[in-house]
C-alpha cells in the first residue's frame, strides 16, 4: 500500500518530479535524461498503470484522493496529497484534473523489432508539435496502425501534453525511433513495406486510387505542419497520396489528415463489387 503524505512546502525535494510542468524545454530534456514522464488526469494514469508503467509517485489534491484510492492501495509509490494552491506553485498551471502521476520510462523497442510483426505503420518526420503528435497516436490506436516510427527530430510522445491529447493512447501504440534519417527508410521498405508519402502536390494519386488497405505492408509517411514531408523523404517514397479537397482547401491539420489516411490504410473506402461507392439505401 502507497504511502499517503501530506506536503505544505513547494519547495519539499519530494516533489521534484513535478516542478517546473509549463518550461516546455526544460521538461523535454529533463524527463528523459532522468527516465520520467508525467500523466495527467485519472483516466490517463490509469491506462499508463495498465500498460505496465511502473509509478514512481502521486500528486493528488484533497478531493482526487478517494477517487485514486483503488490505485493507491495496490501501489507502493507515495502519494503526495497537496492543495490545488500549492500543486500550482510547483507544476506553474493550475492542475484542472487534480491528479498527476510520475512514472518511470521504459526501453524502447528498435525499429526492426516493431517492423517484424507489423502491417500498418506510421512514420512521422519532424512532427514537433506536441498536440499534433498527440492526436495522431490517438487516431493510430483508433483506426488500427500497428506501430509508430518517429524521426530523430520528432516530438517527445511521452511529453505531458502528448499524453493528455492522446488520452492515454501513446501506451497503446508502441513506437521506436528511426536513428539515420532519411537512409533508415530503407529498413522499412527491405521490411516489406510499401512507403507512401502523404501529401497535397496535385502529382500524388489519391488514396482511394492507391487503395492502401489492399497493400500487404503499408508505411504511411506524415510530414510537420506547414511543411510537410521534406524533399529527401519524398523522393525516398514508393508513391505519392493524397487526400482529395473540396471547396478551395488546399490541406487538412497535420492531426486530421493522419485520421483519414489512417482509416483508408486499415480498411479503404467502402465501394460496392465493381469498384463504384455502393447505392444509397
Amino acid at each position: 500500500m502507497a504511502d499517503l503524505i501530506t506536503i505544505e512546502d513547494p519547495d519539499d525535494p519530494r516533489l521534484h518530479d513535478y516542478t517546473g510542468l509549463t518550461d516546455v524545454e526544460l521538461r523535454r530534456t529533463r524527463e528523459p535524461a532522468e527516465g520520467l514522464f508525467i500523466a495527467e488526469g485519472e483516466k490517463v494514469i490509469r491506462r499508463a498503470k495498465d500498460a505496465g508503467y511502473e509509478m514512481r509517485s502521486m500528486l493528488l489534491s484533497a478531493k482526487w484522493v478517494d477517487v485514486m484510492r483503488d490505485v493507491i492501495d495496490e501501489l507502493p509509490a507515495p502519494v503526495y496529497a497537496v492543495s490545488p494552491e500549492l500543486a500550482e506553485q510547483v507544476t506553474g498551471y493550475h492542475v484542472h484534473r487534480g491528479a498527476l502521476a510520475s512514472m518511470q520510462r521504459t526501453p524502447l523497442p528498435t525499429a526492426a523489432e516493431l517492423l517484424h510483426t507489423a502491417r500498418r505503420v506510421v512514420i512521422m518526420e519532424s512532427v514537433n508539435d506536441h498536440t499534433n503528435i498527440g492526436a495522431i497516436f490517438r487516431s493510430a490506436a483508433a483506426l488500427g496502425m500497428d506501430a509508430v516510427l518517429l524521426s530523430p527530430d520528432c516530438a517527445d510522445p511521452l511529453y505531458r501534453r502528448s499524453v493528455k491529447v492522446s488520452m492515454g493512447a501513446v501506451f497503446s501504440v508502441p513506437y521506436a525511433r528511426l536513428t539515420n534519417w532519411p537512409r533508415s527508410l530503407e529498413s522499412v521498405r527491405e521490411a516489406g513495406f510499401t512507403l507512401l508519402a502523404l501529401t497535397p502536390d496535385e502529382k500524388a494519386r489519391s488514396l482511394d486510387e492507391a487503395a492502401p488497405h489492399r497493400m500487404d505492408r503499408v508505411a504511411l509517411m506524415l510530414g510537420a505542419e506547414g511543411d510537410g514531408l521534406s524533399t529527401q523523404a519524398l523522393v525516398a517514397a514508393d508513391e505519392w497520396v493524397r487526400i482529395p479537397m473540396s471547396h478551395g482547401v488546399d490541406s487538412l491539420n497535420v492531426g486530421a489528415a493522419a485520421a483519414v489516411a489512417f482509416y483508408a490504410v486499415a480498411t479503404g473506402r467502402p465501394t460496392g463489387q465493381d469498384g463504384a461507392n455502393p447505392p444509397a439505401p
